[in-house]
């Protein structure tokens, strides 16, 4: 199979472009893609671990732990202690960051409104039920 016809390859290389698009359209406001998930996910509920976190984006947790830190010290996110174990810390959205979401939030649709261009509000609901079957078979491959 040529590299080009790799299903794998194609999703990469999507999922690249997305990234340079948005961080291109979030720049001017010193926030990264990286950046821009955990501020998702803390958005969505109150504070959680940091090992809770890493499981919603998606990385591991030295990662979610140095991309934390930077948030910490632009003042969008807090962190501290967790007081049921001592051993972790608990982050949450301060203002700031509630802020610079509700910024963001309309450049992150226009962004995905100029990557869905073309594509049916159906196709686009096949593609994430696919995508999401992909990725159960590889966490099952992995775990089995």
């Amino acid at each position: 199979m040529r590299l080009d016809d790799a299903l794998g390859f194609a999703i990469n290389n999507t999922g690249r472009a997305m990234t340079r698009l948005l961080m291109t359209a979030f720049a001017p406001y010193d926030v990264t893609p990286e950046q821009w998930s955990i501020l998702k996910r803390l958005e969505e509920g109150d504070e959680i671990s940091i090992k809770e976190l890493s499981k919603r984006v998606g990385k591991d947790q030295a990662n979610v732990t140095r991309i934390s830190d930077l948030l910490e010290r632009k003042g969008l996110i807090m962190k501290k202690p967790n007081p049921e174990d001592k051993r972790s810390s608990l982050v949450c959205l301060m203002d700031e960051g509630k802020q610079i979401i509700r910024l963001l939030d309309p450049i992150d649709e226009q962004v995905h409104q100029v990557v869905l261009k073309g594509i049916a509000e159906h196709e686009m609901e096949l593609l994430k039920q696919l995508l999401a079957k992909m990725r159960e078979n590889c966490n099952a491959e992995l775990q089995g």
